[in-house]
């Protein structure tokens, strides 16, 4: 009885302790990250970007809304009918209600067009495909299951934004 009563203390004080852990790894920097389906319900099934409309992939995206109500929400598009130099640049939509830093650049509120390039670059263009500026992107090796499109938490703070096992930091 004695060891049972032990192991019940135990328990429970992990238990205790995985429920005052588990926000902080859900919410960081003020923001919780926001799964596809939150995301779908906040994105618009085109976008405009250089000139045309195109699809919005909304099964494949991700975003953070932060404490103060902002969202940072990305999704991919169907970038099939843009001019190759075009969609090579531009994979993904992506609008950010605060300014935030990308890679260590600060990028102000807005709506742009992002891709992961060659050479381990990520790439930010303003929705007339104009180069906003370009970042190292990381690649996540130990990535069990790479989605075409994510936004984690970073163990360093902040967030990721991956494709697939590439990635970018940014926060606030």
């Amino acid at each position: 009885m004695r060891w049972h009563g032990m192991s019940m203390f135990a328990a429970l004080g992990v238990m205790l302790l995985g429920i005052t852990t588990a926000p902080s790894a859900a919410v960081a920097q003020d923001g919780t990250v926001l799964k596809a389906a939150d995301v779908q319900k906040l994105l618009p099934d085109a976008v405009w970007y250089k000139g045309q409309s195109a699809p919005s992939q909304k099964r494949n995206s991700g975003g953070v809304k932060f404490a103060d109500g902002s969202y940072v929400l990305a999704t991919l598009v169907d970038n099939s009918g843009y001019a190759s130099d075009v969609a090579a640049k531009y994979q993904a939509y992506f609008v950010t209600e605060l300014p935030i830093k990308i890679g260590g650049q600060s990028l102000p509120t807005g709506v742009y067009g992002v891709g992961f390039i060659g050479d381990n670059k990520f790439v930010v263009t303003d929705i007339g495909a104009h180069d906003v500026f370009t970042v190292s992107s990381s690649t996540d090796e130990e990535m069990k299951r790479p989605m075409p499109m994510q936004v984690t938490t970073d163990p360093g703070g902040g967030f990721r934004l991956y494709a697939g096992r590439r990635y970018v930091t940014f926060g606030k």
